[in-house]
Parts: structure tokens; C-alpha cells; sequence
């Protein structure tokens, strides 16, 4: 069973002052019926003494009737009991109650107290040691209170009645007064007391109920739905408890936690999102490298066998080639068969030119690297190829960053590089197309490239990923050695041969070559060379 801890600090507070009120309430009860039995006791006193001073010629004169009728009149008052006198043997000689007089009391009886105590005989004893309380047959509580008759000099020395001198106490007297009105007194306090305290435990509840409500309660539940909604993933909510104590403090460290933890959550995604990005790039990089290895070997491989057959085939062609420019020359030929002569020469050196490619092809000479302005190698390059005729109705148009770097390269072998793409881009580019050369500085990668884009048919997704294969050519009268020659010696130099194309809008290459330390990455064998495909 589940109890608030509202209902707990009533249930404390209000049995502490339960308490406290119950000790208090008996501690001034108890004090309150002390001070009246002492009042009490005195007034007893007091009355004792009135009442021998008003009987004393009486007394005196031994007139019995006239001290029966004032200790009767005494009697009457409202709160006297019972009045006696007591001789000094004892016995009763007078009393308000007449079955009384004659009797003998015992030296032990209580009344007896303040002359003898202890088989000793008292002169003087306080007012508290004279008096006594009982309850009647009534059950009424009675206060009686013995007060001794001294042997005044008049009264020794009377000649009516005579008695020794050296008599100190002639008798006592005992007046009994009722404690009703003091029980009653006692009882209204203690019931006001309580009356009190009651109210002041319902009003002490009603308080507290409603201070710790408003400062207790209402703020731990605030308290616990913030928990409960943190716990449901909700980081948005936020605890509004201003007070300033350790509730408002505890208030203002959750709200710390709180946004701590959408903060630490965000984070959280933020870094999942840029890792699937990483992964991503990654695995694409992986991809590019295993694409590279893989045209690496195949070119490596076709490097030796394109060596070996270009030796075997390099020798006969020759001595074919030379004898048929024998033959050609020799006057004794018919003339019908030098047309059919010619087509075995140019074949010929169709043949050798293709034997020379791959011997270029399989070199993979070292670069013969100097200081070399981009710029320059694109306006000597394109110089060359305005005068050729394919260049005549196309648009070549230039975009050159003259704040570009220069570079440590081989520039016959850029030369040449440019000269392929510039020519497979006109090849590609229909009459009125366009032509665009670029060159700038790409500070991420810290290189300088030359972007060359025509608006040619494009290039399928399917031939994309081949272009740099030997021998791979979709023109008719192409080797397919142009593009391999150009990615060999980019990548000799260090640097990466891009391509995007998009079917009917264009290809796009971007060669770029590193800016910093260009001597030793031309020393290392040709360098960490690297291109990517890609189609759009």
C-alpha cells in the first residue's frame, strides 16, 4: 500500500503535537490543581483561625450553647463541611455533626497529625502537614485542615476556667470543606485544555495539509511527471518551480539534466547521421580503390603481354612494311596491282602505328619533370588544334584562373594528355557544339586542376566504367589506347583523372595534379595516381 508523503509529515507532525499537547494539558492540569489545593489549604487556614478568634469569649466562659450556635452559624457557609473540637485526650467535645460528640479519636487519626508525629508531640506544624484529603461517602472530595487551641495567658489565668500554665495546646480544632467547586474548576479547565488542543491539532492538520501541499506536494508531482516524461523520451519539457529553496534547486538540476541529455541525444543522432554519411563515403572510397586495384592489375598485366606482343610483331612489320615499299617502287610492277600494293602500306602502318601505342602504352616512362604553367600547356595545346578542321564548327571557349600555382611536371606528357581529352571531346561534340576548358585551384585537396566539359551525346553508364581499359574505343578508327596512355601518366605524376557524363548532355574530365611537394612525388615510381567514373 503506496502511503503519500503528504499524509506521512501530517501523521508525524500531528502525533508530535498530540503529544506535546496531551503533556502540556497534564503538566497545567496537574500545576492548576496544586495551586488550588494550596489556596484551598489556606483558605482552610484562615477560615481555622477566624473561627477560634470568634469563639474565644466563648470558649473562655465555657458557654457551651452560645459556641454551639457559632460554630452552627459558621457551618452554614457554603462550602464548610464539618466543624470539631477536639480536647487535648482526644475526645470530641463538640461538632457540627451531633452523632460525633463524645467519641475518641486515635493519636494516629489525621486529625491528630499536627500534635502528634512520630510518638512525639508537636508544637508548631505547617499548614500542609495540618491538612488532608479524602472523599466522602458522597464521593464528594474533602479538604480538612486541624488547627490547634494555644492556652492563651487570658485563658490560663481566667477565673472561670482555669487552666494550668504550663498546658501549651488545650485542643484542636478540625474543619472539613468541600472540593467540589475546585474538582468542578479543575475538570472546566481540563476540559477547555482539551477543547484547545483539539482545535489546535484540527487547525495545526489544516495547515500543514495545505503548506505542504502547496510546498511539498504539488512540486515532488511536478517533480515525478518531468521523471515520467524523461523516461518516455520526451526532452522537451520543462520543470516551472521558482521557489527558493532545495525544491527550486532540485527544479533548476533537473532542467540541467534535462537539456543536457537532449543535447547529449542530438549529439547522439547527429553523430549517427554523419557516421552512415562516413560509412557511406567509405564504402565508396573502398569501391574506387577496388576499381583502381583491379585497372591496376589488368593494366600491369596488359602492359607485359602489350610489351611482349609489340617486340614480336614490331620486327616482321617492319620487314613487311619495308618490302612492300620496295616492291611499290620497283617500275617493273604493273600499275593495276600498285593500288592493291598501297592498301597492304597503309595497313601496314596502321599496323605499326598500333604496335608504337602499345609500346607507349607498356613503357610507362618516368616523367621528365620542370617547372610548367598549366595555362600555357592548354593555350600551346589548343593553339594547335584550332587549325585543325574538326575544331572549325565548334565553339572552344577558355577559362583560365591566372593565379594558379605552377606545377613540377612533364610537359610533353600533360601535352599530351590535354591533346586526347580535347580530341575525344570534339569527336564527340556535333557541329555548333561547345567546348569548355577550366582551370583553377581546389584548396581542399590542395591541387590545381583543368576541368575540360563538352556538349557532346554523353557517355552510357555501361561504357563509363570501361574508358580507361586498353584498347577499349567506340569509334571506328580509334585504338583505344588514348585514354589508358593519359591515365598512366596522370597517375605517374601523382595526381587523379575524373570523369562525369550524362547521355545527350555531355562528359565532363577533370584532371587534377598536386600543388605541394611535385618533385618527390615524381620520384616515387610514378606516384599514388588515382581516377574516378562517374556518370550523371
Amino acid at each position: 500500500m503506496r502511503i503519500s508523503l503528504t499524509a506521512k509529515i501530517i501523521a508525524s507532525v500531528v502525533t508530535v503535537l498530540i503529544v506535546t499537547v496531551i503533556i502540556l494539558g497534564y503538566t497545567g492540569t496537574e500545576a492548576m490543581k496544586s495551586v488550588s489545593i494550596e489556596e484551598a489549604i489556606a483558605e482552610a487556614d484562615r477560615l481555622g483561625e477566624t473561627i477560634i478568634r470568634t469563639t474565644f469569649y466563648s470558649m473562655m466562659e465555657n458557654n457551651k450553647e452560645r459556641l454551639s450556635q457559632e460554630l452552627t452559624s459558621i457551618s452554614a457557609q457554603k462550602h464548610v463541611e464539618v466543624i470539631r473540637i477536639i480536647n487535648k485526650n482526644g475526645k470530641i467535645t463538640f461538632s457540627t455533626s451531633p452523632f460525633e460528640i463524645g467519641t475518641k479519636l486515635d493519636k494516629k487519626a489525621a486529625a491528630c497529625n499536627m500534635c502528634h508525629f512520630d510518638h512525639r508531640v508537636l508544637l508548631k506544624t505547617s499548614s500542609m502537614s495540618r491538612s488532608r484529603i479524602f472523599t466522602s461517602p458522597h464521593g464528594h472530595k474533602i479538604l480538612a485542615i486541624a488547627k490547634a487551641i494555644y492556652n492563651q495567658p487570658s485563658c490560663s489565668n481566667a477565673a472561670c476556667h482555669q487552666h494550668p500554665t504550663d498546658q501549651r495546646i488545650l485542643g484542636v480544632l478540625d474543619v472539613e470543606l468541600s472540593l467540589e467547586d475546585m474538582t468542578l474548576k479543575v475538570a472546566s479547565y481540563r476540559n477547555r485544555v482539551a477543547f484547545i488542543g483539539i482545535v489546535l491539532v484540527v487547525a495545526v492538520i489544516i495547515a500543514i495539509t495545505f503548506l505542504t501541499n502547496k510546498l511539498v506536494s504539488r512540486p515532488l508531482k511536478q517533480l515525478l511527471e518531468h521523471t515520467e516524461r524523461v523516461a518516455q523520451g520526451s526532452l522537451d519539457t520543462y520543470l516551472d518551480i521558482r521557489s527558493n529553496d532545495e525544491l527550486g534547486e532540485l527544479a533548476q538540476a533537473f532542467n540541467r539534466m534535462t537539456h543536457n541529455l537532449k543535447k547529449a541525444r542530438e549529439e547522439l543522432e547527429e553523430w549517427g547521421r554523419t557516421l552512415e554519411l562516413r560509412v557511406e563515403e567509405r564504402t565508396k572510397e573502398v569501391e574506387k580503390m577496388q576499381v583502381q586495384l583491379i585497372r591496376a592489375e589488368k593494366m600491369a598485366s596488359l602492359g607485359e603481354m602489350a610489351a611482349g606482343i609489340a617486340h614480336e610483331i614490331n620486327n616482321p612489320l617492319t620487314g613487311v612494311l619495308s618490302f612492300a615499299y620496295l616492291v611499290h617502287d620497283d617500275p617493273k610492277l604493273p600499275e593495276e596491282l600498285k593500288e592493291d600494293l598501297q592498301v597492304i602500306i597503309d595497313e601496314t602502318q596502321r599496323c605499326a602505328k598500333i604496335v608504337k601505342g602499345l609500346l607507349e602504352f607498356s613503357r610507362a616512362s618516368v616523367p621528365q619533370k620542370k617547372e610548367v604553367n598549366l595555362n600555357e600547356l592548354i593555350e600551346s595545346v589548343t593553339f594547335i588544334l584550332e587549325q585543325q578542321s574538326s575544331f572549325f564548327n565548334i565553339e572552344l571557349v577558355k577559362d583560365l584562373d591566372p593565379n594558379i600555382p605552377k606545377l613540377y611536371a612533364d610537359p610533353n606528357q600533360l601535352s599530351q594528355v590535354l591533346m586526347n581529352i580535347i580530341i575525344n571531346a570534339s569527336h564527340a561534340t556535333p557541329e555548333g557544339g561547345r567546348i569548355t576548358i577550366k582551370t583553377g585551384v581546389d584548396h581542399d585537396e590542395d591541387s590545381v586542376f583543368a576541368e575540360i566539359s563538352d556538349t557532346g551525346c554523353g557517355i552510357s553508364d555501361e561504357n563509363l566504367s570501361r574508358i580507361f581499359d586498353p584498347f577499349f574505343t567506340t569509334k571506328s578508327q580509334g585504338t583505344g589506347l588514348g585514354l589508358a596512355v593519359s591515365y598512366g601518366i596522370v597517375r605517374n605524376h601523382g595526381g587523379s583523372l575524373d570523369v562525369w557524363s550524362e547521355v545527350g548532355k555531355g562528359t565532363t574530365f577533370i584532371m587534377r595534379l598536386p600543388i605541394s611537394d611535385q618533385e618527390a612525388a615524381g620520384n616515387h615510381n610514378g606516384g599514388s595516381g588515382k581516377s574516378t567514373v562517374r556518370s550523371v
